[in-house]
């Protein structure tokens, strides 16, 4: 591994239609925190015939915010109430997902990301949290960066709980979540209604909330990405 850790970027890819073309891209918040705890950022263009290449090159992945996951990749049919789906970068980051775990480098996960995660380790989605009665806290805030949402409760003995302690200030950006967590994956933070925010497995670490949109207004949120550094030999 290289003095600084080369960390790959998945993006978004918004389009104009009207003029065809196609962009990659994504916050350069996300890339501000990993520089901030000693990674070298990189963003990974969505080509899924290089998804090998990249992980190959990459000393870990970062799994960034974005559009819903489709809900067949969890056997589910579209439901009222799902968002925006780009079935492109579904399968490029199930590819490079794939790539990188088989050369067992760690994944790090921000919302879409932690979502993404658990479906592709055998878990599922709610595609619409409003239609879950349980789930009562305010999980799509209207206030913006960097304002602070509601609390979590980090499980003991994670990563997560190492670098935040038992309980922290998020915020909250999402209406999809965790349904049936994955096999393979532990909760490492719930929400006070309960819902899944944040998992941990063999070499990653996932997280519902935006701890790059804190940042530097909160300097708390550079924990969840030091967590991640921690899974880095």
């Amino acid at each position: 591994m290289s003095a600084r850790p080369l960390i790959g970027l998945s993006t978004s890819q918004p389009q104009e239609a009207a003029l065809g073309r196609l962009f990659n891209g994504t916050s350069r918040r996300y890339a501000e925190g990993v520089e901030a705890v000693g990674g070298l950022p990189l963003l990974l263009p969505t080509l899924s015939d290089l998804a090998e290449t990249y992980a190959a090159k990459v000393d870990a992945v970062l799994l960034t915010g974005g559009v819903d996951v489709h809900p067949r990749h969890f056997g589910e049919v579209p439901k009222r109430g799902l968002g925006d789906i780009d079935e492109e970068r579904d399968a490029f980051e199930t590819a490079l997902y794939r790539a990188t775990r088989a050369l067992g480098k760690p994944v790090f996960g921000i919302c879409r990301g932690v979502q993404m995660i658990n479906v592709l380790e055998g878990g599922t989605l709610w595609q619409h949290l409003p239609d879950a009665a349980e789930y009562w806290v305010d999980h799509t805030q209207v206030a913006r960066p960097p304002a602070l949402g509601h609390e979590v409760t980090f499980s003991s003995g994670t990563h997560l709980h190492a670098t935040h302690g038992e309980r922290s200030h998020v915020n909250s950006y999402h209406h999809q979540a965790l349904r049936q967590l994955a096999p393979t994956l532990r909760v490492a933070a719930t929400a006070p209604d309960g819902l899944i925010e944040a998992v941990e497995g063999d070499g990653l670490i996932a997280v519902q909330w935006h701890p790059e949109m804190l940042l530097p207004a909160h300097p708390h949120a550079l924990g969840t990405f030091q967590a991640f550094m921690r899974l880095l030999p």
